[in-house]
């Protein structure tokens, strides 16, 4: 059997094959619900009554799926790129504004994206400054800048995005900033995840991502080392999830008149939800050695195989710094940015939570987004990059980010 074989027929056929053969009650568990995304076009004019609606919908399809048996961790709205509704302010209107935004995302428990700086070359540079500021300025904001598209590499964003990671290493709290920030390369708008998420169109559409490395656990503990029946058994249970949740939001879309644009079931893990140790389970050794490229390629056929709308990255996220096992792993040198990379050529989502020394150089940061966009280009997939340098520490020394969603771990040098 050929790799292409695996990888397609045995992770489909198998669907079926699996659900006549084995125990129908041995189910894996329930995913969270990482993410009901939200795609606002924002009028500064009356952006409070928009959010207020905006809110009405997603709260009532979280109650919706969390009767279903699944736990929403977060409900998010995404704009349409920020220069649009902030054209015609000044510099200091700008930054007043987003703070009164940030102010409202924090008591309505929203997640609030502002949508990309620059989507194109030909995009005024000043924007990324101006959002650099804005990011340090405030406490829950994320956004984007498009580095790659359709028509390649956009070497000008490439520049802004290394020089905005710089400006924000030196003026944001702690360096902390950095996280509510991507550099993205082919990624489409309407997907669910963060920062990267961003829509272009008239607004009033929503998208899932789930939180699902817990599904991916269950299945490699059972499938150890065997790839074409973890292929095809976790094509089962991450199906079986996304049709579940797909229903759900068809419902959500009837009540609301919201349009529902897709799922990405990209098995994101959290903390102690790891992907890292699942794939660990899978391969018998650390995450890093022989066979994490084939369990990669497993996850990431399994999730592009699920019978839903899909939409977004619609793969596999490693995290560094937003998984336990992979800091520790990081740590320990099991692994570099090299090697994610490498498994990025066949799964995505790029480099993401890296942490840096505070004295890497907006060229070194330049390199790494160029690598990233590069990658993303010639294989026409989405990829991002969320770099974490942080000012005054070096490699040798731990990060100390105060951000409950991040695990500190070890500065390396990074090439």
């Amino acid at each position: 059997m050929n790799r292409r074989q695996f990888l397609g027929g045995a992770a489909l056929s198998g669907v079926s094959l699996a659900c006549a053969a084995e125990d129908p009650a041995a189910r894996s568990p329930n995913p969270k619900v990482r993410a009901i995304t939200a795609f606002l076009k924002l009028d500064r004019a009356r952006y409070g009554e928009q959010v207020q609606e905006t809110l009405q919908m997603l709260r009532r399809a979280k109650r919706l799926v969390e009767a279903a048996g699944y736990p929403v961790e977060t409900i998010r709205i995404a704009t349409q790129p920020f220069p649009e509704y902030t054209r015609g302010l000044s510099p200091a209107d700008t930054l007043r504004f987003f703070g009164d935004y940030d102010a409202l995302a924090i008591r309505e428990s929203f997640a609030a994206n502002i949508g990309p700086a620059m989507l194109r070359d030909g995009d005024d540079p000043a924007q990324a400054q101006t959002l650099g500021e804005i990011l340090s300025a405030t406490k829950s904001l994320k956004a984007s800048l498009i580095m790659a598209g359709e028509d390649g590499i956009q070497w000008k964003c490439v520049r802004a995005a290394a020089a905005l990671v710089k400006f924000v290493v030196e003026h944001s709290p702690g360096s902390a900033a950095n996280f509510n920030f991507a550099a993205t390369a082919m990624v489409a708008p309407y997907g669910p995840f963060y920062p990267g998420a961003y829509h272009l169109g008239e607004g009033r559409r929503f998208a899932i991502g789930t939180e699902a490395a817990n599904v991916v656990d269950w299945v490699f503990a059972q499938s150890v080392g065997d790839a074409p029946a973890a292929a095809a058994r976790l094509t089962r249970e991450l199906s079986a999830h996304a049709v579940a949740l797909e229903k759900l939001a068809q419902q959500a879309e009837r009540e609301s008149g919201w349009t529902y644009m897709g799922i990405d079931a990209t098995p994101a893990p959290l903390r102690e939800v790891s992907i890292g140790a699942a794939i660990e389970k899978f391969t018998g050794d650390r995450f890093g050695s022989s066979g994490t490229m084939t369990a990669a390629a497993v996850i990431t056929k399994a999730v592009q195989s699920v019978p839903a709308k899909r939409v977004g990255f619609s793969g596999l996220m490693l995290p560094v710094m937003e998984d336990s096992l992979l800091a520790q792993r990081w740590s320990e040198g099991a692994y570099d940015v090299d090697a994610l990379l490498a498994y990025s050529a066949v799964c995505g989502t790029g480099l993401d939570t890296i942490p840096m020394p505070g004295d890497a150089s907006a060229r070194q940061i330049e390199r790494i987004l160029g690598d990233v966009a590069s990658l993303a280009v010639k294989w026409k997939k989405p990829l991002t990059a969320r770099l974490l340098p942080v000012k005054g520490k070096k490699v040798g020394d731990r990060t100390e980010f105060t951000d409950p969603s991040l695990v500190n771990t070890g500065i390396r040098a990074v090439r």
